[in-house]
């Protein structure tokens, strides 16, 4: 190497976000002296987790000259912890609990998933009923003791969960939100006779009052535990091997980041990383190109995520599902559907075409893509529609072979007596009026017009249905991110550390519950701080603080946002009227004369990520963009004939019409008829339609 080119690697600062779909892994990658972005995508390897991940690296430093060593910020998404609920690959646990309460998961919030359906069913749990052991101790309410932990009985119930061949134990007794002590009291003892096993307690992952939501929550930390602990020390091990000495960052499902070290005992914070920081990303996006309100559109391969941004931020929550069980954590709120671009499409025993839930994944993925796969699907609908098939995928990496589409489609349109466009077609209408179903529940639900809001599709496959869903809803607009296939990874590049805590005070909102709240706060204060502190981070810390609130004899509570001076002044009547205007917002009614419970306070610890920004186009293209060429694309009742343009062409300024298709090196825009499109000085696109 000359002394000019090792010179320049010294000077390279190389920023990487990295996410691991159901069939890609995506990375964006910025040079920060530079200011050149890189992205790519790369098919996952699901026998052998992590060597895509490597794969991709040295892709990278071939066609970018990314030397590992000049990384210097390493955020990682992944799917194993959620992959691992949904597929049941979980570790055997076992659980001990108060004698007489052996049955808490089981009874759960005695509901059923879905009280609409004659074939509801509860999901089985992650811990066998016979691997549930009752332990006689006993706390009052006020965290007083009332009968110590019954060593000698859990010494009995650690040696049947190792002749169940348990790998770990999940501790969780009443009220130990208000006192930890048998919690405490039992994991030394098993540490004691079992050092073999790992122990998590409810009160060290989530100490919030009620005990299945808490005991819950604890399962899945465990029961994800051995998985993603040991995918985390092999790509620590992996990045080293690399040369990437910068520490490895995780996105969580709150759309921060924590360390790995972190992230080996607190998993379930990981759970839902994916999803969270595509969010993330794309609210970084649109604030950048001055977008108030985003509906967001997150097509991979096995499913749709959709997302609310208001006023330029995520909207976060808590019983966010996991698979078939809730997770009582701040999660991005992120709705979720099994239509992906992978998605297979069947016909039912009464001849109806249904999509999805099954997808062909990676492997072998849809038919087009030439790797074994039979079944059409998402993706090979559009292919047969034509809207694919005209360029390479995924940096160069697949083919769309439009012939093995048309085969798969075709055995299932002569099932249902249609042209193989026909069916096609069908395929993409039932793919949209499934997202449409989840996606009005969603604005129903947080009661909202959605002519009010932008569409904002990323992912592979978002940018191929996105503008369709957005005609049926008539939204004004549309926005196309330059590189809509990476936006999970860029969430992960610009994301903060974040770190969410909780105390269960429980208390009326009162003069006299001044000194406990105060003391409650400063704790939590002081506990976000000290994670800021294990984090590395050792700049300033911001501290965001929040209620959950209800009226005296309601049964559950909402989060009201609160600032922490409200406390330490004791300015209560702000706190109250907070919690009034927000009762109001999501019920339309309050009771201004009704005394108030406080049940939680929580509080969000947040480091700033860095001050990245990516570059702005200054070049004019002019008022009309020009088609690469014509191509013919089934648009619903025949071919036309239309315009297909290269991303990479379309400047600041330009302008075109669809029907068209913009086609890019992560993903495909389909233009529909009636749409007019502007390219903005960031290259992003937006799509208005005719009235």
């Amino acid at each position: 190497m000359s002394a000019s080119a090792a010179s320049e690697l010294v000077q390279q600062d190389w920023k990487i976000g990295v996410d691991i779909g159901g069939t890609f892994i995506d990375f964006c990658a910025l040079e920060t002296r530079s200011g050149r972005v890189a992205s790519l995508k790369v098919l996952t390897t699901p026998d052998d987790p992590g060597a895509e991940l490597m794969t991709g690296l040295t892709l990278l430093g071939e066609r970018e000259g990314l030397d590992p060593a000049t990384i210097t910020r390493f955020v990682h998404g992944t799917t194993v912890g959620i992959n691992t609920v949904i597929q049941r690959r979980g570790v055997t646990l076992a659980l001990l609990t108060n004698a007489g309460f052996e049955d808490v998961i089981e009874l759960a919030r005695l509901r059923m998933p879905d009280v609409y359906s004659l074939f509801c069913s509860r999901p089985e749990q992650l811990i066998a009923r016979d691997m549930v052991f009752g332990i006689p101790a006993r706390l009052r309410a006020d965290g007083s003791e009332v009968e110590p932990p019954d060593l000698d009985a859990v010494a009995t119930a650690v040696a049947r969960a190792k002749a169940g061949a348990a790998a770990g134990i999940v501790v969780s007794f009443l009220h130990s939100w208000r006192n930890d002590a048998h919690e405490a009291a039992v994991k030394e003892e098993i540490a004691r006779i079992a050092p073999e096993l790992f122990v998590f307690t409810s009160c060290e992952v989530w100490p919030v009052i009620r005990e299945y939501e808490r005991t819950t929550t604890a399962i899945l930390n465990g029961y994800v535990h051995p998985r993603v602990s040991g995918y985390l020390a092999a790509l620590e091990e992996k990045l080293l091997s690399r040369g990437v000495t910068a520490p490895a960052l995780l996105t969580k499902s709150n759309g921060g980041v924590m360390n790995a070290d972190e992230g080996k005992r607190s998993c379930v914070q990981m759970l839902l990383s994916g999803t969270a920081s595509g969010v993330i990303g794309a609210a970084w996006l649109a604030r950048r190109a001055g977008e108030k309100h985003i509906l967001t559109l997150d097509i991979g391969g096995t499913s749709a995520d959709f997302a609310l941004i208001i006023d330029g931020e995520p909207q976060f929550g808590t019983g966010e599902l996991i698979g078939e069980f809730p997770l009582h954590i701040p999660s991005v709120s992120v709705s979720s559907i099994g239509i992906g671009g992978g998605s297979i499409a069947s016909v039912d025993a009464q001849g109806v075409v249904r999509v999805g839930p099954e997808s062909a994944g990676s492997t072998p993925g849809p038919a087009c893509y030439g790797r074994g796969g039979m079944e059409a699907t998402v993706t090979d609908a559009m292919a047969v529609c034509g809207w694919l098939g005209h360029s390479q995928m995924a940096y160069g990496q697949l083919q769309i072979d439009v012939g093995l589409a048309r085969a798969a489609v075709t055995r299932l349109a002569e099932k249902i007596g249609r042209t193989a466009e026909e069916a096609a077609q069908a395929i993409l209408d039932i793919a949209i009026s499934e997202m449409f179903v989840e996606v009005e529940k969603l604005a129903s639900r947080a009661g909202v017009d959605l002519r009010e809001f932008t569409l904002m599709p990323f992912g592979g496959g978002g940018p191929m249905l996105g503008a369709f869903l957005a005609r049926e809803f008539k939204m004004a607009r549309v926005i196309g991110p330059p590189r809509p296939g990476v936006v999970s990874a860029l969430g992960g590049l610009v994301a903060d550390l974040r770190g969410d805590f909780i105390r269960t005070v429980f208390t009326h909102l009162s003069d006299a519950a001044a000194p406990q709240l105060r003391a409650a706060l400063e704790s939590l204060a002081a506990e976000g701080r000290g994670w800021l502190a294990r984090q590395g981070h050792a700049g300033a810390a911001t501290l965001n603080v929040s209620a959950d609130m209800r009226y005296v004899g309601q049964s559950f509570e909402i989060e009201v946002p609160i600032q922490a001076a409200w406390i330490a002044e004791n300015r209560f009547g702000a706190i109250e009227e907070a919690f009034h205007a927000m009762h109001a917002r999501l019920y339309d009614f309050h009771d201004p004369d009704g005394a108030i419970e406080i049940v939680n306070l929580r509080l969000s610890a947040i480091g700033a990520g860095p001050a990245l920004d990516l570059p702005v186009d200054t070049g004019e293209g002019g008022k009309t963009a020009q088609p690469e060429r014509e191509i013919p694309v089934f648009t619903g009742g025949a071919f036309e004939w239309i315009g297909l343009y290269r991303r990479d062409r379309l400047r600041p300024g330009s302008s075109f019409a669809g029907p068209a298709v913009v086609a890019q090196e992560d993903t495909t825009f389909a233009i529909p008829t009636g749409t007019h499109v502007e390219v903005d000085r960031h290259l992003n696109l937006h799509l208005t339609f005719a009235e």
